[in-house]
C-alpha cells in the first residue's frame, strides 16, 4: 500500500515540477489538500448518514415487528449502550459524545507545543470508533444524532490528509485544514453550506476570514456537493408552511425562546454535573453498570410512556411540520430533555445536534397547543424552538438560525429566528456564561495534559527501576 502512495507522490511531483507558473504552482498546491479532504469528507458523511438512518429503521422495526417486540428493548438497549461505550472506553476514549468540544480542542492544540496531541483528538481510529459507537447505540434507541461526530470525523480527515502530505510540500496549517473540515462535515450533514461557514467563523475559530477564506469556501462547496450528487437535491426537513402569521405572535415567540433557552442550558448544566460525579467512578464494573442502568432507563421510558423517547428525535420535527397531527403531549419535551441526558452522559459516541432540535420542537408544538394557534403559527414557533433549544446547547447564535433557515427554506421567518436565539442566548448566559461545549473543551484539554504528566511520571518511575534492578 506504501508503495503504492509513494509511485503516486512521485507522478504527481514530476508532473508539478513541469508547471511553469510559479504562482499557479503554489496556489494549486494549497489548495489540492482542502479539495480532497473535502471530497473525502462528502463521501464519508453520505455513508455515515446513510448507515445512521438504517439503523434508526431498524429500531422502528423491533418496536414494530409485533405487539410484544418492543419489550425486547429492555435488553436491547442496555446491551447496544453497553458496546458502544465499551468501543470507545477501550480503544479510543476521545471518541466519546458529540465530537465538537475535541474539535475546539484540537484547534486550541494546534500549535508547535502542543501539535503532536492533537492526535489523540482526531485519528483514524477515532473515526471508525465514532462511526461504530455510534451506530450500536442508535439501533438500542439511545437519544443521540450523527451531526457532531460528522463534524469530528470530517476534523479527523483533514488532519491525515495534512499529515500524508510529503515533505517537499509548502507547509500548511493544520489548523486551518481542521477548521476547514470541521464546516466541511456540518455543511454534508445538514446539506447547509451557509451554515457550516457561519459555524466556522462563530463557534471554532476568532481567525479573521481572510486568512483562510478560499479553502474554507472550496471546502464547504465540494463536501456539500459530494453530498449533494449522492443523496439528490434535498431539505434535512423541508418546506413548511409559513404564511399568514398574525403580528402578535411575536410575543408567543419570545416565551418559547425563554422558556428553550433556560430548558437547554439547564440539560447542559446536568449533562456536566454527572460528568463530574461519574469521575468518582474508580472500578470497571462500577462504570460499566452506569450505561445499563441508563440504557434500561430509556427503554422503560420509551416502552411505558412514548415510543418518542427513542432516537435522534428527526420524525417529531417531521410530524410537527408536515402533518395534521401538530400539538404533542406535554411530557414529550421532558422525554427528549431526558435522554440527551442519560446518553450523553454514559460517555458513548453520539452529538447532541439532532436531539437538540427536536426538543426545542417538541416545546414550540407544546405551547402552541396550549394556545390553539394555527398550523402555520405552529409550524412557526417549531422552528422558533429548534433555534431556541440549538443556542441555548451551543451558544452560536446565528450558527442555529442560519442552520435551521436552510434545513427548511424559511427566509421570510428569520427575524423571528433571530430574535428567538438571542433571546434564548441570552437566558442561556444567565444560567452560566460558558456554553455547554466550551466546558466539554476545557475539559478535555485538561484531560490531555493530564494524561502526559502520568505517562510521564509512570516512565520516569519505570526507568529507575530497571536502574534499580
Amino acid at each position: 500500500m506504501m508503495k503504492l502512495v509513494n509511485k503516486i507522490r512521485r507522478q504527481l511531483k514530476q508532473r508539478y515540477d513541469a508547471i511553469d507558473n510559479i504562482h499557479f504552482k503554489r496556489d494549486l498546491l494549497n489548495a489540492l489538500p482542502f479539495w480532497f479532504g473535502a471530497l473525502i469528507t462528502g463521501l464519508v458523511a453520505v455513508l455515515y448518514a446513510k448507515l445512521f438512518a438504517w439503523a434508526e429503521a431498524g429500531t422502528r422495526y423491533v418496536y414494530h415487528h409485533s405487539p410484544e417486540s418492543k419489550w425486547a428493548f429492555l435488553l436491547l438497549t442496555p446491551l447496544c449502550f453497553l458496546i458502544g461505550w465499551y468501543l470507545v472506553n477501550r480503544f479510543a476514549p476521545f471518541a466519546r459524545g458529540s465530537g465538537i468540544p475535541q474539535v475546539t480542542a484540537a484547534i486550541d492544540l494546534s500549535n508547535p507545543r502542543h501539535n503532536y496531541k492533537v492526535v489523540r483528538l482526531l485519528s483514524v481510529r477515532v473515526i471508525l470508533v465514532k462511526v461504530v459507537s455510534s451506530l450500536f447505540v442508535i439501533l438500542g434507541g439511545g437519544v443521540i444524532g450523527r451531526e457532531g461526530p460528522t463534524i469530528q470525523i470530517s476534523a479527523a480527515i483533514f488532519k491525515q490528509v495534512n499529515r500524508l502530505l510529503p515533505a517537499w510540500y509548502p507547509k500548511i496549517s493544520k489548523r486551518n485544514m481542521i477548521i476547514t473540515g470541521a464546516a466541511a462535515g456540518l455543511a454534508s450533514a445538514f446539506n447547509t453550506p451557509l451554515g457550516g461557514i457561519v459555524f466556522a467563523i462563530e463557534e471554532l475559530t476568532k481567525t479573521h476570514l481572510n486568512f483562510f477564506k478560499s479553502a474554507l469556501l472550496t471546502g464547504v462547496i465540494i463536501a456539500g456537493l459530494t453530498a449533494l450528487n449522492l443523496l439528490g437535491p434535498y431539505l434535512y426537513l423541508g418546506y413548511p408552511r409559513l404564511d399568514n402569521i398574525p403580528i402578535w405572535i411575536i410575543f408567543v415567540v419570545m416565551l418559547v425562546a425563554l422558556i428553550t433557552g433556560f430548558a437547554a442550558s439547564g440539560m447542559g448544566e446536568a449533562i456536566l454535573f454527572i460528568l463530574r460525579r461519574k469521575q468518582q467512578l474508580t472500578s470497571a464494573a462500577e462504570k460499566m453498570v452506569y450505561p445499563l442502568l441508563c440504557g434500561l432507563a430509556i427503554a422503560l421510558l420509551a416502552v411505558l410512556v412514548d415510543e418518542r423517547m427513542f432516537g435522534s428525535g428527526k420524525e417529531i420535527m417531521f410530524e410537527t411540520l408536515f402533518t395534521d397531527h401538530k400539538h404533542v403531549e406535554w411530557y414529550v419535551p421532558i422525554l427528549r430533555i431526558i435522554g440527551p441526558i442519560l446518553s450523553f452522559s454514559t460517555g458513548v459516541a453520539g452529538g447532541i445536534f439532532a436531539p437538540a432540535l427536536s426538543a426545542g420542537a417538541s416545546i414550540g408544538a407544546v405551547v402552541a397547543g396550549w394556545m390553539y394557534l394555527t398550523d402555520t403559527a405552529t409550524n412557526l414557533l417549531v422552528l422558533c424552538g429548534m433555534v431556541g433549544f440549538l443556542t441555548g446547547v451551543t451558544r452560536s447564535p446565528f450558527t442555529s438560525s442560519i442552520l435551521v433557515i436552510e434545513m427548511t427554506n424559511s427566509h421570510n421567518i428569520i427575524f423571528y429566528l433571530m430574535l428567538t436565539a438571542l433571546l434564548a442566548n441570552l437566558v442561556s448566559n444567565l444560567v452560566n456564561r460558558h456554553s455547554f461545549y466550551d466546558q466539554l473543551k476545557t475539559q478535555y484539554i485538561q484531560e490531555i495534559h493530564r494524561d502526559e504528566v502520568l505517562e510521564a511520571t509512570l516512565e520516569e518511575e519505570a526507568a529507575k527501576k530497571g536502574k534499580g534492578e
